[in-house]
């Protein structure tokens, strides 16, 4: 039976290790390449935002910022309370249309009922 580099010699094991050990070597050089990338993104990015100088220039804003992410990836974007605050906001958005609407309508029936479309302004 003729070695090559294809059928490796069978027998103690020890090219079936180095071939272990070169394997597990090449994880170990791919996850420090990647995580160096990682690192190197992660600066670049950091240094795009400078977020360094926001925090220093509105700290409340950054905290208040850094809360709504950990709520966020803490999971309570799907919660009772986060449903309550959602349905608390559409309405309290709502009120300004809802007001104009109204507004909108009253002008239309008290021109109405003036007759005539004149402006409804009071006597001075």
């Amino acid at each position: 039976m003729a070695t090559s580099p294809q059928n490796p010699p069978s027998g103690n094991g020890h090219h079936e290790q180095q071939g272990f050990v070169g394997r597990v070597g090449h994880l170990n050089d791919s996850a420090q390449q990647l995580f160096d990338e990682a690192r190197s993104t992660f600066e670049d990015l950091g240094s795009a935002i400078d977020l360094r100088g926001r925090v220093q220039r509105h700290p409340y804003a950054m905290v208040a910022a850094a809360l709504g992410v950990g709520y966020v990836l803490g999971g309570g974007l799907f919660s009772a309370l986060t449903f309550r605050l959602v349905g608390l906001g559409v309405r309290v958005a709502a009120v300004p249309l809802v007001k104009n609407q109204l507004f909108g309508l009253a002008e239309a029936a008290v021109s109405g009922f003036t007759g005539g479309g004149d402006d409804v302004s009071s006597p001075s």
